[in-house]
């Protein structure tokens, strides 16, 4: 879980977990979040229509426009009547797993769901949990805690979190050992689950977005079986492993998500180490899990497959900015995608609204899954 790829404050239950991370405070925000229907669901601002590929495939120049995510109060309405379809999620609890700084699709997540009345708790790799609270408290992450209506995201609790590690019997003498983890404890899965359960009781929602190949930039044919294992370890099964422990505690009717890539489906050379792989085990587990999780707690399991974003696990990779760039180049709908996008979607995905939706690999690409030819390829000119 090195890298993490893959966003009112309510006082903790009396009994509070003893090694869980201190609570973090925040100005108090519940707004039910809004799509306002006269408008595109995710966006108040136009984006130019798509000239038809009558003539030639050239693309247009890249323009980045920024999009405006439309929250409104619930006293929004005219003569009583709604002005948008809203996503309520008050009175909801979340667990993040992942977050390790404020520029990742986790985050994004985080965000919208708190956009929408839930309440956040995260669950931040050990060896960054320290640099990720300090940054929390000193206020290096208020700017980008700002929520559509004005206020700062809530950060009810965060937790050391290892989500290689199902139990304290898994954890070799090597980790344990590791400075990086002194002084940290009940930070395994089915740690983290007991002390959540303690803290708070239950939760609704579940978010997995984390990944990490320890060789990524390698071919395939490269790749070390331990490297591989490492892959589909950090980035598949810690997604069954969160659920299997979590389940007890989550509220019948809940929901889970988590982050894939179009690598699980189409060759993405260069993004190597068996993470492709891991995302196909990913997707084809989102569907089995469904079925599991909807049968025994009636609850919803679903992943995002989202575009390329510059956050700094994904710099990892190597040549995040050009996958950037060939994503604006060629996708259907040209504009830059934001990480707000996707929190959108998840908000969307874990709410009321999407009840019936589960089992499902949920696009967020500007249309670039769709796509069988580069436009912008050389031998169309």
């Amino acid at each position: 879980m090195a890298a993490t790829a893959a966003s009112g404050l309510q006082m903790a239950a009396s009994r509070p977990c003893l090694y869980s991370s201190r609570r973090i405070f925040g100005a108090s925000a519940r707004v039910a979040f809004h799509v306002d229907t006269r408008s595109r669901l995710t966006s108040s601002s136009q984006v130019s229509s798509v000239q038809p590929l009558l003539r030639n495939f050239t693309s247009s120049p890249m323009k980045f426009e920024k999009v405006v995510t439309r929250a409104a109060s619930t006293g929004d309405s005219v003569q009583g009547v709604s002005s948008g379809l809203a996503i309520d999620l008050r009175g909801k609890r979340a667990f993040i797993a992942g977050i390790a700084d404020d520029n990742g699709y986790g985050w994004a997540i985080a965000k919208a769901l708190a956009a929408a009345g839930a309440e956040i708790l995260v669950g931040t790799w050990v060896p960054a949990l320290n640099i990720f609270e300090t940054s929390l408290r000193r206020g290096k992450f208020d700017e980008s805690r700002k929520l559509p209506n004005g206020s700062l995201m809530e950060i009810t609790k965060v937790y050391p979190l290892d989500a290689v590690f199902d139990n304290p019997e898994d954890v070799p003498e090597d980790v344990k050992s590791n400075k990086r983890y002194a002084g940290a404890k009940k930070w395994t899965v089915q740690e983290v689950a007991q002390c959540v359960k303690e803290d708070f009781g239950s939760i609704d929602v579940l978010v997995h977005s984390l990944a990490n190949g320890p060789e990524v930039a390698k071919p395939l044919l490269e790749t070390s079986r331990k490297g591989y294992l490492a892959a589909i370890s950090a980035s598949s099964y810690s997604y069954i492993s969160l659920l299997k422990h979590f389940i007890p505690i989550m509220n019948s009717g809940g929901a889970a998500i988590s982050l894939t890539y179009i690598a699980s489906e189409r060759i993405i050379p260069g993004y190597g180490g068996g993470m492709s792989s891991a995302k196909a085990a990913l997707e084809s587990d989102t569907r089995v899990l469904a079925y599991e999780a909807g049968r025994s707690k009636k609850i919803r399991v679903n992943t995002i497959s989202a575009g390329p974003l510059g956050s700094r696990a994904a710099k990892a990779i190597g040549f995040i900015e050009k996958m950037i760039e060939y994503s604006y180049k060629n996708a259907p709908v040209q504009k830059e995608l934001l990480a707000d996008e996707v929190g959108n979607a998840a908000a969307f995905l874990v709410s009321p609204l999407a009840s019936a939706v589960t089992g499902s690999v949920v696009y967020v690409d500007n249309g670039l899954n769709a796509m069988g030819l580069a436009t912008d390829s050389p031998s169309l000119s």
